[in-house]
């Protein structure tokens, strides 16, 4: 545990640079009296870490010093190839340099990391998008991928889900692939920074010059935030429902394991017939009304009024269409 923590701090110095030891020990998980005794730990072993006095000070290694790659665990060099997405990486135009990393890093592992890894690449493969959804077109990702690198500014054309698109001049902070879609996060026409779904830019222009990206924003922070908000304003309003026993998988894999989950656990109790009631997030009436379908006859909408008469309304017309007459 001790020497994991070790190689845990020498690579903190080793990326971030200067660190204080209030900093090394909230990234470590320890006291501060437990940096002390592994920085001179460290120094003890050979390794040339040194610390600077006063308010701006803190532990840094001495320049030029670096560590190789042999301190990699098997399991730690295996999981470096698990994390690897080929796919993506050639959308964004780095496929070759992708491959050529990973023939570089299994040549420098040392024999049992090496195996593990290449085991590792052999068994397992990641494919991003869910079923029946292919990966998004993004006729313009190396044009955004090069403007979030260089801090360049791009003229796009955006097609928005409303009757017309519109001219943006946009200065990408970051790209997110999520659900195999890619993210665009942009200040756009000097606003706050807003997210744009990449396979809706229709045109895409760099420009000259550069803009200054903000050295305090955080581009996971910032997804993390969006995520929870996008879905808030999804989920607007409610459904209260009656549901069969034993369609609890089908309900999760139709809302959503999320939202499904959710209103299971707060159903209530089971009638004579095992049905029981819950209460269901929903986007709107219209979209509830096509997702709830999918259930048939194992779920029974109660309110709201202009739902359930939807659903109502379809079963007279499914029954005209196949000619079933109630009697």
């Amino acid at each position: 545990m001790r020497a994991s923590r070790l190689l845990s701090l020498l690579l903190l110095l080793q990326t971030r640079g200067r660190m204080t030891a209030t900093e090394l020990s909230q990234e470590l998980e320890v006291s501060i009296r437990t940096v002390y005794r592994d920085v001179e730990a460290l120094s003890s072993a050979g390794v040339p870490v040194y610390a600077d006095r006063g308010p701006a000070g803190g532990y840094q290694l001495l320049d030029g010093y670096r560590t190789r790659l042999n301190g990699l665990t098997a399991q730690e060099a295996s999981s470096l190839f698990l994390a690897g997405l080929p796919g993506p990486a050639a959308e964004l135009g780095l496929g070759e340099e992708a491959a050529n990393a990973e023939l570089k890093l299994l040549a420098a592992l040392p024999p049992e990391p090496r195996f593990h890894a290449a085991r590792m690449r052999e068994r397992f493969h990641l494919d991003v998008p869910g079923w029946y959804r292919g990966a998004d077109g993004v006729p313009f990702l190396g044009e955004v991928a090069e403007a979030v690198w260089d801090q360049r500014p791009l003229r796009m054309t955006y097609r928005r889900w409303g009757p017309r698109d519109v001219e943006r001049l946009a200065h990408p902070y970051g790209l997110v692939l999520k659900g195999g879609a890619w993210y665009m996060v942009a200040a756009a026409d000097g606003g706050a920074p807003r997210t744009y779904r990449v396979s809706r830019i229709i045109a895409a222009r760099l420009l000259d010059g550069r803009f200054e990206r903000p050295g305090d924003f955080d581009l996971a922070a910032y997804w993390e935030s969006y995520a929870v908000d996008f879905q808030a304003r999804m989920y607007t309003a409610e459904a209260l429902v009656r549901v069969a026993p034993g369609i609890e998988d089908m309900l999760r894999y139709t809302v959503g394991a999320e939202i499904g989950d959710a209103a299971l656990a707060g159903a209530g109790p089971p009638d004579e017939h095992g049905w029981v009631v819950l209460r269901l997030p929903i986007e709107s009436v219209r979209h509830a009304h096509w997702l709830l379908l999918r259930l048939g006859a194992d779920i029974e909408v109660l309110e709201p009024a202009e739902l359930r008469d939807r659903m109502a309304a379809t079963i007279v017309q499914l029954a005209d269409r196949y000619g079933v007459h109630p009697g």
